[in-house]
């Protein structure tokens, strides 16, 4: 059974900024997490949460450049990499926001600032507006909406038939078990080219049924109806930022969401697909930290 899941000793083996990583309880949850400290004093707290199918790594880049003004705070979300899951805590985003800041309470951390990518985005404005946070926010081709039309009522009726298979895990499991299958995957999905040892540590992920059954879980139990009924309260500083490859969220969803936020900022970037900050972290930091500056001033 063990198996199933990424073995910290195993797949975690010489994983990204694996010195700052820690196991945190908290809310039914034993917690991957991952540190960096800032050597100025009293450093602002930014918290980086990844996207659907992702974990830590996806912040491996951004994480040292963002450190050298932030203590900066990454976790696994619950049934990805190495936060394994709770069956008795639900998945929805509104849970999965409260357990978050309950994990955030155990480590006394608030954040100053949060970086969400893709459904990371919809963790990090469902988390403000639970908590009545007014910190910056930058949601980095952010997975705001419902998919449009006919769409928003199959695709989740997909995700729970999936859900509800208990094979399908194990099946996308071995379907990832070569490096080529996950770039080709990778690169037809999110419209990115990441470095091989990026492809790598997905590769390590999407091997083990645990890591893709717990992306099925949460996309299955998800209603982003309500989040878009919400976006008008945020009163979070937030910028939206789209890619202009990203081959998974369209141009359109992130501009709809950032006219339903007040005052949101919305930029764009070229050449860069789904996963932008870890084909151009550089790119990407200096825009968090452009926006940051910007409001705060």
């Amino acid at each position: 059974m063990s198996r199933r899941y990424p073995d910290w000793e195993r797949e975690g083996k010489g994983w990204p900024n694996r010195e700052t990583s820690r196991f945190v309880e908290a809310d039914g949850y034993r917690w991957h997490v991952q540190e960096m400290d800032s050597e100025e004093a009293n450093p602002s707290v930014c918290l980086l949460i990844h996207g659907t199918g992702a974990a830590t790594h996806s912040w491996r880049d951004v994480m040292p450049i963002l450190a050298q003004h932030y203590r900066v705070i990454a976790m696994d979300l619950p049934g990805h990499g190495f936060t394994r899951p709770n069956h008795a805590r639900r998945v929805s985003l509104p849970q999965m926001a409260r357990s978050l800041g309950i994990l955030l309470d155990e480590l006394g951390a608030r954040p100053d600032v949060i970086v969400g990518h893709s459904a990371g985005a919809a963790v990090s404005l469902q988390l403000c507006l639970e908590r009545d946070w007014q910190m910056p926010v930058i949601g980095l081709n952010p997975a705001l909406l419902p998919f449009p039309g006919l769409a928003a009522k199959l695709f989740p009726a997909l995700a729970k038939m999936l859900f509800t298979n208990p094979f399908v895990p194990t099946i996308f499991a071995r379907m990832a078990r070569s490096h080529a299958a996950v770039e080709r995957f990778l690169e037809k999905s999110t419209g990115s080219n990441i470095e091989r040892a990026g492809i790598d540590y997905y590769h390590r992920l999407f091997a083990r049924p645990g890591h893709c059954d717990g992306a099925i879980r949460m996309m299955a139990s998800w209603d982003l109806e309500e989040l878009e009924k919400r976006l008008p309260q945020v009163q979070a500083p937030t910028m939206l930022l789209h890619a202009s490859r990203d081959a998974a969220i369209p141009r359109n969803a992130v501009k709809d969401a950032a006219e339903s936020i007040p005052g949101c900022a919305f930029e764009e970037v070229s050449g860069l697909g789904h996963l932008a900050h870890e084909e151009q972290p550089e790119q990407i930091a200096a825009l968090i930290n452009a926006f940051v500056e910007r409001v705060t001033a």
